[in-house]
């Protein structure tokens, strides 16, 4: 399903020149000009494209058609013609009907913003599930563009009725086959998410809170999850170096064991397909215990980018746009009413010299939601160690609970977890009278027990208790 196949006429080879344009259309935006014509051609450039030029044009009213004006679209062909382009990236969503007018204007392969994520996540995704993933979005995107790509076999079929009722169009026949693979990878996913959800249980017994890493794509979120756990997720300076989720434990101040999740970066006008599709992926975001934003202060468009991430962390329930904790991390009842808490790393810091530093540091101190760092350099990043664990111990009460004297593994995951305040030997009857919970037979304990609302529910999920 590639562009750079090279399986027919319609393809194009892997590094051939190309031309990267952004139609610049009326409404509000956040983001700068150049900075997005330069995020287009870092797309690009992650799977090897070899932009010869890129330029942006001012459309007032867009063309049905061609999206551009027509003057535009003249002035494009003459630089295809310039730098001997073989594809035009177009940085917009393009309807079937413009991409296919486009190409016949300029004579090449035009594919726009969606098609080139699609790409790259492509070449990017490393494990089944993330090759199911890219192929799901793929093909739904494909499907609303058979009427473009498959004009030369709008023709009735005959035949017994096999592989359709008499007279099905091709198109037809090829809709109801993309319907059936895209039926066949959602139950394969489900299965997936069941798994992990699965897996996630078993962590919850453990149980050891995760927390989970997002933000914009090459923020730099590799780079810190390598420098917190010591792993070596694949980290460059490079837009989606990291596709599938990668999770690692890791050890903090006054917190025994936590698990730290990578996920994949997010993007402005991140395809709607795309969304859907990793929601399994995102499920990790979902019912974490804490976020950290990673974001790369350094950027000219850092703030439209801390919106872009928000914006998707709101279509997954799990924060409001503004920046809020939802109330829940999902909609069933077996997810945890607890909000994630959440921290912002403001990433780069290197990056910044002068007056331009001394500001960040200053702006961050005003945020008790804030830890400025580097995780090249790894300056503020034991700060980050520190008010992540703050952050899970906070909001700690006393609680009164009981156990049977004989269950040293809860008692174990109490002192590790907790602050064991008294321990009192208690009959089976004390157990049933006090407490919150108790034996079912022998002795047991009375516990005072100091623990963060998030390991109090942990221990409850562990314990089986409601």
């Amino acid at each position: 399903m590639s562009v750079f196949n090279r399986d027919s006429d319609d393809e194009v080879a892997r590094g051939a020149p190309a031309l990267v344009v952004r139609a610049e259309v009326p409404g509000p935006t956040m983001r700068d000009t150049e900075a997005r014509l330069e995020e287009a051609e870092g797309l690009a450039l992650a799977i090897g494209i070899d932009v010869r030029w890129r330029g942006s044009f001012r459309v007032r009213q867009i063309k049905p058609a061609t999206l551009f004006g027509s003057g535009q679209v003249e002035q494009i062909t003459a630089q295809v013609a310039a730098h001997e382009a073989e594809l035009v990236i177009v940085d917009n969503p393009l309807s079937p009907v413009q991409q296919s007018t486009l190409e016949k204007a300029w004579g090449v392969k035009v594919i726009d913003r969606t098609g080139l994520i699609l790409e790259i996540f492509g070449e990017r995704a490393a494990t089944n599930e993330g090759r199911l993933q890219v192929e799901l979005a793929h093909l739904d995107y494909q499907a609303g563009r058979l009427v473009r790509s498959w004009t030369h076999l709008e023709r009735q079929r005959g035949g017994f009725g096999f592989l359709g009722g008499p007279g099905e169009t091709q198109i037809e026949a090829d809709r109801r086959m993309i319907r059936d693979r895209m039926a066949k990878i959602r139950r394969e996913l489900d299965q997936v998410t069941r798994t992990r959800g699965l897996h996630r249980a078993r962590r919850q017994r453990a149980p050891w809170p995760v927390i989970a890493l997002v933000g914009y794509t090459n923020a730099g979120k590799s780079t810190l999850f390598n420098r917190m756990t010591g792993a070596d997720v694949m980290a460059q300076d490079m837009l989606f170096a990291t596709l599938d989720p990668t999770m690692r434990q890791i050890s903090l101040p006054g917190l025994d064991k936590a698990i730290l999740s990578d996920t994949v970066g997010f993007l402005s006008d991140l395809p709607t397909q795309l969304i859907a599709a990793f929601r399994a992926t995102l499920e990790e975001v979902m019912h974490a215990d804490l976020i950290i934003h990673v974001r790369d202060i350094s950027h000219a468009d850092t703030e439209a980018q801390r919106a872009d991430v928000m914006h998707v962390l709101a279509e997954l329930g799990v924060m409001t746009a503004e920046g809020q904790p939802e109330t829940k991390r999902g909609q069933g009842e077996e997810n945890s009413p607890l909000a994630p808490a959440y921290i912002e790393a403001w990433n780069k810091i290197d990056l910044l010299h002068g007056e331009a530093r001394e500001e960040v540091l200053r702006a961050a101190q005003r945020r008790h939601d804030v830890v400025p760092l580097s995780a090249i350099s790894g300056e503020g990043v034991d700060d980050l160690r520190r008010a992540v664990s703050d952050r899970m111990t906070q909001g700690s009460h006393v609680h009164s609970l009981s156990l049977p004297a004989g269950d040293g593994a809860a008692l174990a995951w109490l002192h590790e977890h907790g602050e064991v305040l008294s321990i009192e030997a208690a009959g089976e009857a004390a157990g049933e009278a006090g407490g919150e919970g108790g034996g079912e037979g022998g002795e047991t304990l009375i516990l005072s027990v100091r623990l963060s609302d998030a390991a109090y529910a942990r221990f409850i999920a562990r314990e089986g208790r409601n």
